[in-house]
């Protein structure tokens, strides 16, 4: 699989994108913290889809709590297989890269989650933020939480779901928790979708030729290999690159600042 650090930078990238061009009505942010939260919820929910497997990263996040519950997202996405694949699907003995790694799986995530902030507000605001943003500790600071353990992860990610609340008012977190959520799960569709596996991404809709669970890919050509040494190298580094201008562009002044200084270069 893709590597965790991989996923949480590219939804970093993504969120960082998107919030700044979210509109308000819909829950796009109208400052500066407003954005990185959304982008920090983003990063961790990128890593959700990967909660079909005791192997992964966010399995590890918080303990045996995620690793008892990697195991139960694991058999509920066998079952749902099983219970959707064409007669030419394979037999599968386990779930990963099936129901969780589908738009199907974004979609229901994203509207469940807009529609619980909407009803309970704070609580579950709160609970989302401590779940994501403790995802995107364990991928964007992999070596501190592997050398700290998860119940240091676990009391970081409770502490910033506590502080971040200040800055994410209910009006707010009814309406963009969902999005950043929904967008993150995407995202990490779309990082495995570019390896030499693929992903589901339309499965059990796009039924073709007796198979439901069809992988969309990059032609074998350009395809990359998980975790392999142009992941390593190339595409975290770019990511990583491409998260750090985001961010400091998404800074109060600095856009202005930039345009300036252009502009002091201009005959």
């Amino acid at each position: 699989m893709v590597m965790g650090a991989t996923h949480a930078v590219s939804g970093a990238v993504a969120g960082l994108l998107v919030a700044q061009a979210l509109p308000e009505h819909w829950g796009g942010p109208t400052s500066t913290a407003e954005l990185f939260t959304f982008a920090g919820v983003c990063a961790g929910a990128a890593l959700l889809p990967d909660l079909d497997t005791a192997q992964s990263t966010v399995a590890r996040s918080f303990g045996p709590v995620s690793t008892l519950a990697a195991r139960g997202v694991d058999e509920l996405s066998l079952w749902y297989y099983r219970l959707t694949r064409g007669r030419r699907d394979p037999r599968r003995s386990g779930g990963h890269r099936t129901l969780t790694h589908t738009a199907l799986f974004a979609i229901l995530l994203s509207v469940g989650v807009s529609a619980l902030v909407t009803a309970f507000g704070r609580p579950v605001i709160v609970a989302t933020l401590f779940v994501t943003l403790g995802l995107a500790l364990r991928g964007l600071a992999g070596d501190w939480a592997k050398r700290n353990g998860w119940l240091v992860v676990t009391a970081v990610a409770g502490v910033l779901a506590a502080l971040t609340w200040t800055w994410y008012p209910d009006e707010v977190g009814s309406r963009a928790l969902g999005v950043a959520v929904g967008l993150g799960c995407a995202v990490h569709c779309l990082g495995d979708a570019i390896t030499k596996e693929g992903v589901p991404f339309l499965a059990p809709f796009a039924a073709w030729r007796g198979r439901r669970w069809r992988e969309l890919r990059l032609p074998e050509l350009i395809s990359i290999r998980a975790g392999g040494a142009f992941e390593r190298a190339v595409l975290g580094p770019l990511l990583t690159c491409a998260a750090v201008g985001l961010a400091l562009w998404a800074l109060d002044g600095v856009p202005e600042a930039v345009t300036e200084a252009v502009g002091a270069f201009r005959p």
